[in-house]
């Protein structure tokens, strides 16, 4: 095993647990008792509708937002995550719907930004591009011409690739993907999607958010459906079917019998 794979946990535990987990705004409660599972090396897609909670439980996990009330746990111990500084130390790292990329900036630059190396007070340009070419490598990115050309001069795939690549080559064991296909085309989306099965390929935890229930039922091994702030649902991908992720995610359960467990 090499040092770029995460390594797998000794035992069934999750990678990340969460239990009772609330979060308030003023009046207004946005999660209830929420309860979820992301294991190592597979992929856990969390769908719903649009306020369902989706972002506020994902900015929990990212460190944006402090909890109200609830436990994580992190490789089966507690942990206490209040700042994306925090969860960049565990290893949890996340691609925002925005990419965060700076457009004038090349992709090395991109994938170092806020984090760049130095030797003897200077910018260690030549390691830095190393250090990347091999992350990219890693990923099988091979469709950009250069790890030196703008971020500006690149498509939706090749940005999301790159996104992935910043996130991925900081030692993460999490990566959580925000609506990674949203706005690209058939073939960008397929590079995306083969871009997540490599992560989850190497042993790391990937979370998709995303609204397009091809895409999920295509790459997830797990998905998890939230309704009005409340986690109604995680289990196997192969449990379920369009029709009763479209239910969960509506109603908030099933009115035939059979699906998923809660």
């Amino acid at each position: 095993m090499t040092a770029a794979v995460a390594e797998p946990l000794a035992t069934d535990e999750p990678l990340l647990k969460v239990r009772e987990l609330d979060k308030h705004f003023g009046p207004v409660q946005a999660l209830y008792h929420v309860d979820l599972d992301i294991p190592s090396g597979q992929v856990t897609a969390l769908v719903g509708d649009n306020g369902a909670g989706k972002t506020v439980l994902t900015k929990c996990l990212a460190g944006i937002y402090v909890p109200d009330h609830g436990q994580t746990y992190w490789e089966g111990h507690p942990v206490h995550v209040r700042s994306a500084r925090d969860a960049s130390r565990l290893g949890i790292e996340t691609v925002y719907q925005d990419l965060a990329l700076a457009d004038n900036l090349d992709i090395v630059q991109n994938m170092f930004l806020g984090r760049e190396r130095t030797t003897n007070g200077l910018l260690d340009e030549d390691g830095m591009e190393r250090a990347a070419k091999e992350t990219l490598a890693g990923l099988r990115v091979t469709t950009v011409r250069s790890i030196r050309q703008p971020v500006a001069s690149l498509s939706g795939g090749q940005r999301q690739s790159v996104a992935v690549a910043k996130a991925v080559m900081w030692n993460s064991k999490l990566v959580i993907m925000d609506e990674p296909t949203a706005a690209l085309g058939v073939v960008q989306t397929k590079m995306v999607l083969d871009l997540i099965r490599r992560l989850r390929d190497r042993g790391l935890a990937v979370m998709v958010i995303s609204h397009n229930l091809n895409d999920v039922f295509e790459v997830a091994d797990r998905i998890a459906v939230i309704y009005l702030g409340r986690l109604v649902v995680q289990d196997k991908a192969s449990v379920f079917d369009r029709q009763s992720v479209v239910e969960y995610m509506t109603t908030g359960g099933l009115s035939r019998t059979g699906g998923a467990r809660a």
